[in-house]
């Protein structure tokens, strides 16, 4: 016991080092990951996944990915552009998967237990070199 109080620093530090290293663990399984270009383009297209990018218009018109739907995160809820067929996966993206995250929670509650998202968001899509068209 006298151990553990003359060296009470060095145990904080080993205990806030443990901390930090399992942080990101914890985040990522909170979040429940998000899968990576290669990851999507293989649900979209093995699984006949539906990309969903849940950007504003005017965003979605500067680029989204080929193919996807735009579906704005205020929106979600009850939009007719939604697949009906709730088991079909759903691959959510937005510019840098933070609004994607909340869209996939938001689905996940509706019913549609295999909406996922894109890691990374469209930047991480475009650093993969994946197609990227733009709207007029």
């Amino acid at each position: 016991m006298n151990f553990l109080i003359e060296n009470w620093f060095l145990i904080v530090a080993a205990l806030v080092s443990g901390g930090m290293l399992l942080y990101p663990l914890l985040v990522s399984g909170a979040q429940g990951g998000g899968l990576s270009p290669a990851e999507a383009v293989q649900v979209v297209n093995r699984e006949k996944g539906v990309l969903i990018d849940v950007s504003e218009p005017e965003e979605y018109a500067k680029g989204h990915p080929v193919g996807a739907r735009n579906i704005p995160f205020g929106q979600i809820e009850g939009h007719k552009q939604l697949p009906s067929n709730k088991a079909l996966p759903l691959v959510l993206v937005c510019p840098t998967g933070a609004r994607a995250g909340r869209a996939a929670g938001m689905l996940r509650k509706l019913g549609y237990d295999k909406a996922q998202v894109l890691a990374g968001g469209l930047k991480a899509w475009r650093e993969a070199n994946l197609p990227v068209e733009k709207t007029a």
